[in-house]
């Protein structure tokens, strides 16, 4: 079937159960950014594979709303397609609700999955739809009346965090989050998202492409907490080191049961953008509703001394695998013809030559020159391009450690490089280090830091469309909050940033048809002093590996740029050398040789 066949289907679909539109939103019964294969239903549907967006599709109409991130490839796979790209203004506001207020008439009816639609986003749509006589329905799961061979559930087991790296025993994380329920005024609390499932329970799994979580729902009381998951999943000792901590299993379909159980005199906290409306709406009249953002959230995003000592070693190890990659691709280049398919093997391959990798992050990006502009592209065995020995080549990509989650770009000069290249490159390290060499009071949020990015790239008229930096998990999502450092969207404050917490800071400038540049390290937040006017905290620079600087327009680079730049290759050629043989150490030493004026 194509997606012409499928959308045909699925209006047959929607004429049977009286429906006129239906909302298929990139999610799961957890509001994963990456899916399992049973609900990637937007991709099934529409073709296009981007991590995010939203498919509607109505009699007449069908298209996907996404953002800028994915503008060029969701054009190239939607053409043909019957399925419009809708382009959001903002990203992560639902535009297509504006849009279905604004075509649908009142008595029409629009439906969307209560088991993958969060109950914040259904409250909204509700709302806004009611308002225009439009009924919204959440009991239907359309995708299974026309999806014949739809995946089933992930059966991979499930275990634990190794303990040299695990840090905090289970025991002592559930003691913080039941004092944190007592103090939001909660008896229970629901856990849905993944990573805080993980994080929670010290369990890991592979459910979830690139990110070692399992499915499971966990409902905490006030003795003892239950982990809905598969059945299968935990083996039998497992389970008794879970009985012994205070956590019984049941069945990952029995969640809605259990909410249905709790009554007067209960108090449940959840979190509304965290939690599905088809659990939530499983949770009786008399039990009252606490909402707010999962006290894990913060938890974990603050890695104590021993989590981030791990992070660093891992950095290390991660940082000589990407020299390693970096000599290859320089002495193959010139000896037999490569494209971005062997850049992508080759960085994998060597991440697993390292200590304790788990595997990849995050599918690797490595756009040449054109491809490169678009920020999320992936090659493909039909779709990729070879290199030449001139351009820029964009490689972002990253590695699940044990003792970390890496994730790293940097623009590679593959050969002569022309003036505009460069001073877009110039202008995206100059942002880059502008944000690294920040010092700010505490209660500064990233919203407020994002502009330190940006300014030498607005200073050319220039701009990108992405947020500049996004949190990192422990051995769990690369993508993490609840920090990021981005522009600030309407209804939404920023989390302040607190010493140890993990993100990424990465501006980039890309020009369709032509170039992307991108330059990413991982900063954690470190005390900066303290003065009458309070605290402050910087940036400690995590990732390790030589920002090439070939393509730089030197002359663009202050004293103080320079001397950033020069500092942070030395850490990087003292951190890496021992890790390397004799002739890695010559490449290295001239890669990190300092920039003069």
């Amino acid at each position: 079937m194509n997606t012409r066949d499928r959308l045909r289907d699925l209006r047959a679909a929607l004429l049977q159960h009286g429906v006129d539109a239906v909302v298929v939103p990139s999610a799961d019964p957890h509001l994963s950014e990456y899916l399992p294969a049973r609900w990637e239903g937007r991709r099934w549907l529409s073709g296009f594979s981007g991590s995010a967006g939203t498919l509607v599709v109505t009699a007449e109409f069908a298209g996907v709303w996404t953002d800028s991130r994915y503008f060029e490839q969701a054009a190239q796979e939607l053409a043909g397609s019957g399925v419009q790209l809708m382009r959001l203004t903002v990203p992560h506001t639902p535009e297509h609700l504006d849009w279905l207020c604004a075509t649908l008439q009142p008595g029409q009816t629009v439906a969307v999955a209560g088991e993958v639609q969060a109950l914040a986003m259904q409250e909204l749509m509700e709302s806004r739809l009611a308002a225009r006589g439009i009924a919204l329905r959440t009991d239907l799961d359309l995708l299974d009346a026309v999806w014949a061979d739809r995946p089933p559930l992930p059966d991979p087991p499930v275990r634990e965090h190794r303990a040299e790296f695990a840090g905090a025993p289970r025991g002592e994380r559930l003691q913080r989050l039941r004092a944190a329920m007592a103090a939001a005024g909660a008896t229970h609390h629901l856990v849905s998202s993944l990573d805080d499932v993980a994080w929670i329970t010290g369990l890991r799994g592979s459910d979830v492409p690139y990110n070692p979580v399992f499915l499971a729902h966990l409902l905490i009381g006030p003795e003892q907490a239950i982990l809905f998951v598969p059945p299968g999943k935990i083996a039998p000792e497992l389970g008794r080191r879970l009985a012994a901590d205070g956590i019984v299993t049941a069945d990952y379909a029995a969640a809605a049961t259990a909410l249905a159980t709790l009554g007067a005199g209960d108090r449940l906290l959840l979190d509304p953008r965290r939690v599905v409306q088809a659990l939530a709406a499983a949770v009786g009249d008399d039990v009252a509703v606490l909402r707010q953002l999962n006290p894990s959230q913060r938890f974990k995003a603050v890695k104590t001394p021993d989590e981030l000592a791990h992070i660093r070693q891992t950095m290390r190890r991660d940082g000589a695998a990407l020299v390693r990659f970096l000599i290859w691709l320089e002495r193959q280049l010139v000896t037999r013809p490569l494209t971005e398919l062997d850049v992508a093997d080759e960085l994998a391959r060597q991440r697993a030559a390292q200590p304790d990798f788990v595997g990849e992050s995050f599918a690797t990006i490595a756009g040449y020159m054109a491809n490169g502009a678009l920020p999320h592209y992936r090659a493909t065995g039909s779709q990729h391009a070879a290199l030449a020995a001139q351009g820029l080549l964009l490689v972002d990509s990253g590695g699940q450690y044990e003792g970390g989650t890496t994730d790293i770009t940097r623009t590679i000069a593959l050969g002569e490089t022309t003036p505009e290249q460069r001073r877009d490159y110039t202008l995206v390290l100059k942002g880059m280090i502008a944000l690294s060499r920040a010092r700010f009071p505490r209660g500064t949020t990233g919203q407020q830091l994002d502009a330190l990015a940006r300014a030498p790239i607005w200073a050319d008229a220039i701009n990108y469309g992405h947020g500049t930096g996004h949190g990192v998990g422990y051995f769990l999502n690369v993508h993490e909050g609840p920090q990021s450092i981005r522009p600030v969207v309407a209804g939404e404050t920023g989390e302040p940033l607190a010493v140890g917490m993990v993100t990424s800071n990465e501006p980039g400038i890309y020009r369709p048809g032509r170039h992307g540049v991108r330059i990413e390290n991982l900063v954690a937040t470190v005390p900066a002093g303290s003065s009458e006017f309070g605290e402050f905290l910087a940036f400690e620079t995590l990732t390790l590996c030589p920002i090439d600087t070939r393509p730089l327009a030197v002359e663009l680079l202050g004293a103080d740029e320079r001397g950033w730049l020069n500092a942070y290759h030395a850490e990087v050629e003292a951190a890496l050398a021992p890790l390397l043989d004799s002739d890695e150490r010559r490449w290295l030493a001239v890669r990190c040789a300092p920039v003069a004026a």
